[in-house]
């Protein structure tokens, strides 16, 4: 050993030719991290209370110019510091979020080629590390070709995964495999294990900016390679010295529950660079959108079209009396008449279809304080509408829309970019050319005081901290597919996006579909869940905006349900997993950030159960009325989805609530103290 890790400072440590070992542990000393450059290969290894979890795994770059950042790089300098704070969200699952962690900073040097910084930070929760190329005599532009990064999973053999494939036609909207490592090809992140210690792990990133995306690439069984989305022309990242690699972050728990709790992924962000964003509003709407996916309406115009005028008041005035903020019209914009899927070139942004009239709009819902969420589909054609944005955000601005939804349908790898030259070249979604290009929307967008809401993302890392406007977004398969999937949504998907997508940050999956069969219950398009299960989703899938998706005359046909739509909120001063298991269920508590009521949550999959839950996080001092929306003693998804038990009583903080969840189903309840006796 070359070297003991001192407290702070930085230390210099002279060339030699025996290994260095850093060592590095999480505040709570469960979570151990070692550095090493033996014979000469940067790698690093994680154990959670003295177990492996990721054995030694490489780490390093590859440039196209200069080669391997990698190998016969050795340990010259190390420093270390500690930190405990605690910072407050401007929305989100829960107001206040704890930072602890020890960071390390590793200086890996080349006698000949230079040298890069390995960032570490250890948290209780997992770790994250980036790379950092600083500027260095010899190094300018650079072209990063491949990452070296491994993931080396300990004893995968008797591992179980939830996962998705990267590099495909239909980008993040697949659904999740469960299965053993060995069917694992090339997967997208957040990529989630259990291992048969019962340890849970997510490997995914934070604070993706001007990179490429991370998939993983599996090699031999268990070695999981970053495998960078590529530009057009081959290569991975076009950049210079002096900039930092996105965070990878292996976030880490002793069971279900501890990892849906996690704030890794968001520490690892930078704070807020926007300055004041008390415009950014977390609410609920309904919206022109529903209809369209089952053939009541259409996008383009005729004798179908969704985005009138008149139906865009009637909504307005069904929001207002119901308590909803905002109204989401998609098709209003000239453009959508035709193969709009493969037509991006002939949209405008500016120019509404005559019977959609943008003014008369929004003056009449800003009288009923209902906004208009705007609208903008891109087909993929990002060019074009980087062309129009500016006028297309200054419009909106003029009519007081402050939300937007952006779409950018195309398949992975078709996003149409033409070039400096008029050359027409296809990206990926998640290339750097598009990583760039979703934050140019949100930072344009933020200038004029608009969130955004995202479909067909770049994937979640927790951006929203730096630029909270960027308010919710899809990536991944959402309602719609229960509309025309094939198939649709199974019982397992939503419990699968708790332990994946989720803990990337808030989907906008648009839930509360309430006429679960409209062709009849033994129609392959329909929604696989029971009623319960739906009301379970405005808990369990976090997201500040949340849409209550169905029909009009379906809420109303059924007003006992719909009162808890009604009731729940979007904006959170605390959320916690009460209890989960991998791939089979899960619950939440989350506490009202305005109000003093909590609102609980829980879904299973096919498999009908029973769940004990204390309610030991509310207030031992206070008394408290619950409304509980259950699964009936008959319900079952395929043959009883509407079956639903509405019941109130009095509970305390040591009661426990004993629930029967069908198959697919699940409950919700809001839960409101009491005046004092």
């Amino acid at each position: 050993m070359r070297y003991m890790l001192a407290l702070a400072g930085l230390i210099a440590l002279a060339p030699s030719l025996q290994a260095e070992t850093i060592h590095a542990q999480s505040p709570n000393g469960a979570i151990q991290v070692e550095l090493n450059d033996e014979q000469g290969q940067p790698s690093y290894s994680i154990s959670l209370s003295q177990k492996v979890v990721i054995s030694p795994s490489n780490l390093g770059l590859v440039f196209k110019n200069q080669g391997e950042f990698g190998k016969d790089f050795i340990i010259t300098h190390v420093s270390r510091s500690e930190s405990g704070s605690q910072w407050q969200q401007p929305w989100g699952e829960r107001r206040l979020i704890e930072d602890q962690h020890v960071q390390v900073v590793a200086t890996f040097n080349h006698p000949k080629k230079g040298h890069f910084n390995l960032w570490l930070k250890v948290f209780n929760d997992g770790i994250g590390f980036r790379y950092e190329i600083p500027t260095q005599k010899g190094l300018q532009q650079l072209i990063v070709t491949d990452e070296l990064t491994e993931f080396v999973i300990a004893e995968p053999a008797h591992a179980e995964a939830l996962w998705i494939p990267a590099r495909g036609w239909n980008r993040y909207e697949y659904l999740y495999q469960r299965t053993t490592f060995d069917a694992i090809d090339r997967v997208h992140t957040p990529f989630t294990f259990k291992l048969a210690s019962g340890t849970h792990v997510s490997i995914h990133e934070a604070a993706l900016t001007d990179y490429a995306a991370m998939t993983l690439d599996q090699r031999r069984p268990g070695t999981l390679k970053a495998d960078l989305t590529p530009w057009s022309d081959g290569t991975k990242v076009k950049t210079q010295a002096g900039f930092f690699s996105p965070w990878r972050t292996i976030q880490i728990s002793k069971n279900a529950t501890g990892l849906l709790n996690s704030d890794l992924i968001l520490n690892l962000n930078e704070p807020n660079k926007l300055g004041d964003v008390s415009w950014v509003k977390p609410g609920k709407y309904v919206g022109i959108w529903w209809g369209m996916h089952l053939g009541v309406n259409t996008w383009g115009s005729g004798t179908k079209h969704g985005a009138t005028t008149e139906n865009t008041k009637a909504l307005i005035d069904f929001a207002a009396s119901n308590g909803f903020d905002g109204v989401l019209v998609e098709g209003w914009n000239q453009g959508w008449d035709g193969d709009w899927f493969h037509n991006g070139d002939v949209f405008s942004f500016t120019k509404s279809y005559p019977d959609f009239d943008i003014k008369e709009i929004t003056q009449y819902g800003a009288a009923k304080n209902v906004k208009l969420i705007g609208h903008h589909e891109t087909s993929g054609n990002v060019t074009n509408y980087r062309k129009q944005m500016p006028a297309a955000l200054d419009l909106y601005a003029v009519h007081g829309v402050s939300q937007i939804k952006t779409g950018y349908v195309a398949d992975g790898g078709n996003i149409k970019r033409v070039d400096e030259k008029g050359l027409v070249r296809k990206e990926w979604h998640d290339g750097q050319f598009m990583v760039n290009e979703y934050l140019f929307n949100i930072t344009e967008a933020a200038k004029r005081k608009i969130s955004i809401n995202t479909h067909e993302p770049i994937k979640d890392t927790g951006l929203r901290r730096t630029y909270p406007n960027w308010i919710s977004r899809e990536g991944a398969r959402g309602q719609e597919f229960n509309a025309w999937g094939s198939p649709p949504n199974p019982p397992e998907h939503e419990v699968n996006l708790a332990f994946t997508r989720m803990l990337a940050g808030p989907m906008d999956y648009t839930p509360g579909i309430f006429n679960l069969a409209w062709q009849g219950l033994d129609a392959e398009n329909r929604v696989q869940t029971t009623l319960a299960k739906q009301l379970a989703l405005y808990v369990v899938l976090y997201s500040p905006i949340q849409m209550a998706a169905d029909l009009p005359e379906n809420y109303l046909a059924k007003p006992e349900a719909f009162q808890f739509i009604k009731d729940v909120v979007t904006d959170w001063d605390q959320s916690i997993a009460l209890a989960a298991e991998f791939g089979e269920y899960v619950a939440f508590a989350r506490k009202d950030r305005h109000s003093s009521d909590w609102f609980l949550g829980g879904i299973t999959n096919a498999t009908a159960r029973e769940l004990t839950l204390d309610l030991t996080f509310l207030d031992m001092n206070k008394n408290y009325e619950i409304t509980l929306y259950q699964d009936g003693e008959k319900a079952n998804w395929r043959t009883n989805p509407y079956d639903i038990v509405i019941e109130r009583r009095k509970v305390k903080a040591r009661d426990t609530l004993t629930l029967a969840l069908a198959s697919s189903g699940g409950f919700a309840a809001r839960i409101v103290e009491l005046a004092d006796e």
